[in-house]
């Protein structure tokens, strides 16, 4: 079964092809015009979706060498996501549907998050523990098998890739935030400047990173411009080091209030090589198999998206042409 995968939930446009659960093509191209903003703009981010996704598509058909009338199926973001942004990719993947005379399926975002790490190691077996950790989303679910997800914990308000964002703002650094700090960081002492873990005392499992912010913005209001300048890459380090130490912090208590020692992570933090090395004492330290996705999958992806429409496809799962976008839309709904 090959199903043509596409992701337009936010600032990339993404289309990739997958044949039965190999990825032959994932085609990411990502909207820097953002970067001048401090953010992505949601009028610009579905204009330049407008312009892009067709040449996305091809792109991605070239690279397969898969000819558009060879699909058997059409995945598609439709939630969670802006709304102008979802409608581009819906309405997109909808004209193929009919133009190809192929069935479609409506993909959860999320969904396609949580099986990024299932692309490269397809012998993966249930039930396991995902951390979800993105710029919007900061969240553990208990995955009892594909479909099948409860949720153990969430944010309270910011998400760990906003909580980057923010503090890259308030150190006067680029967007996005988190690449910036963690290049950044490289040249910081993590000690010099302590922050402390929030809690959230009122539920073990969830995150809140908003106070944290509110740290890092009080202790650059208490230094000089030049302080900032000079101490930079240590107020990085800091910054970024309780984030992630927040994470694992939640997470071993989700191991431990579960069981389940099998541990994915997906998002875009799961790029932070920092993480990724603290991950190893992690795993040690709570005797669990801890799997990351590929670099080119913990970003938005097209290829996460064609890889839950092919897991929904081929358990009879299509959608109607009536499916409108849910920029709210949560995992399980």
């Amino acid at each position: 079964m090959i199903i043509l995968g596409l992701e337009t939930s936010c600032d990339e446009t993404s289309a990739a092809i997958v044949d039965q659960g190999s990825v032959l093509s994932n085609v990411v191209f990502s909207q820097l015009v953002h970067q001048k903003y401090g953010g992505v703009v949601p009028e610009i981010a579905s204009r330049e979706h407008e312009t892009r996704v067709a040449e996305v598509v091809k792109a991605a058909l070239q690279k397969a060498e898969i000819a558009a009338a060879e699909l058997d199926g059409i995945a598609v973001t439709y939630g969670a996501g802006l709304m102008g942004a979802l409608l581009v990719g819906l309405n997109f993947a909808k004209g193929l549907s009919i133009g190809l005379n192929k069935p479609f399926l409506g993909v959860n975002h999320l969904e396609g998050h949580l099986y990024a790490n299932l692309i490269a190691n397809p012998e993966f077996d249930y039930p396991f523990l995902c951390l979800l950790v993105s710029g919007g989303h900061t969240q553990i679910w208990k995955v009892i098998k594909f479909g099948d997800y409860s949720f153990l914990g969430g944010t309270r308000d910011d998400a760990a890739g906003e909580a980057f964002d923010k503090g890259a703002r308030i150190l006067g650094l680029g967007y996005p935030g988190g690449p910036e700090i963690e290049r950044m960081a490289l040249n910081g002492d993590p000690g010099k400047h302590h922050f402390t873990i929030p809690m959230v005392k009122s539920a073990e499992l969830d995150f809140s990173f908003s106070g944290l912010k509110t740290a890092l913005l009080y202790k650059c209001k208490a230094m000089s411009a030049d302080e900032i300048s000079r101490q930079r890459p240590d107020l990085c380090a800091g910054y970024q080091e309780v984030i992630i130490n927040t994470l694992f912090d939640k997470l071993i208590k989700a191991v431990n209030v579960t069981g389940i020692r099998k541990v994915t992570i997906a998002g875009g933090v799961a790029a932070n090589r920092r993480f990724r090395e603290k991950a190893k004492t992690f795993a040690a330290d709570t005797d669990t198999q801890l799997y990351f996705p590929a670099f080119d999958y913990c970003t938005d992806n097209a290829a996460m998206i064609a890889f839950a429409g092919f897991e929904r496809m081929r358990n009879g799962e299509f959608s109607s042409l009536s499916l409108k976008p849910n920029p709210n839309l949560t995992l399980g709904s």
